[in-house]
């Protein structure tokens, strides 16, 4: 199953989105988080203790329950839409336009967590995902989010130039301010399985053409090599 999202450019994109287990032990990581977070927290109160000195209330708030209670929102916020369980499982999330969410959409993602998962019970936001075509929990839903899987879904034949329907349609008409160079760069980034390689060329090539890169980098890519080759074989006819 694939979720296909439309951008503002009108691009196409398919998504390969996260399954409930890899949802639910990427929550099951977080936690393992948490704990680890608590424990060293209690251990270092009790030395302290020993040493008669009390941590106040408000410390041990500041200090232990507020980043558990503000993880999910600062990692997902800050490391483009995955907290440090979401990575180890290599998934993400991602708006529905295929945007990288904003601030807001993580915002509301994060209040929901305590009507999904904490206030009732993990089994509400397991049985909205599962109902829903989109894999969204009631969080993704108020966020206009999803999760997907961030493993690359194009090939290397897909990469190469492959001969173009007479009727295509060019997506990126500022493609033509690049070089065959430029091109020739591109396509040995994506041969490689550097995300972060990926990305940051991503956002090169979206800072000459001054647009707004779509989250899923590799087809942003592919749909900027194909305008390329389709406008230079215009331009030889």
């Amino acid at each position: 199953m694939s979720i296909r999202i439309q951008t503002s450019q009108n691009v196409d994109l398919e998504y390969e989105p996260a399954s409930i287990g890899e949802r639910i032990l990427a929550t099951l990581l977080d936690r393992l988080i948490y704990a680890v977070w608590v424990i060293a927290w209690v251990v270092i109160y009790i030395r302290i203790s020993r040493g008669e000195s009390e941590a106040s209330t408000f410390v041990i708030i500041v200090i232990v329950v507020l980043p558990v209670m503000l993880y999910p929102l600062l990692t997902e916020y800050l490391l483009n839409g995955q907290t440090l369980g979401k990575r180890a499982m290599r998934i993400r999330v991602v708006l529905l336009d295929g945007n990288p969410p904003t601030l807001g959409a993580y915002i509301r993602r994060w209040l929901f967590i305590l009507i999904d998962t904490d206030l009732f019970t993990p089994l509400v936001a397991i049985i909205a995902i599962a109902a829903n075509s989109k894999r969204q929990r009631i969080g993704d839903i108020a966020a206009g989010t999803t999760v997907i899987k961030t493993i690359k879904r194009v090939t290397l034949d897909q990469v190469t130039y492959q001969a173009l329907p007479d009727d295509y349609l060019v997506t990126y008409a500022s493609v033509n301010q690049l070089k065959d160079a430029d091109i020739e760069i591109i396509r040995q980034v994506m041969r490689t399985a550097n995300e972060d390689l990926l990305q940051r060329t991503a956002y090169k090539v979206a800072e000459v053409l001054e647009i707004t890169p779509p989250l899923e980098y590799r087809l942003f890519l592919l749909t900027v090599i194909n305008d390329y080759v389709h406008l230079a074989n215009k331009e030889e006819q």
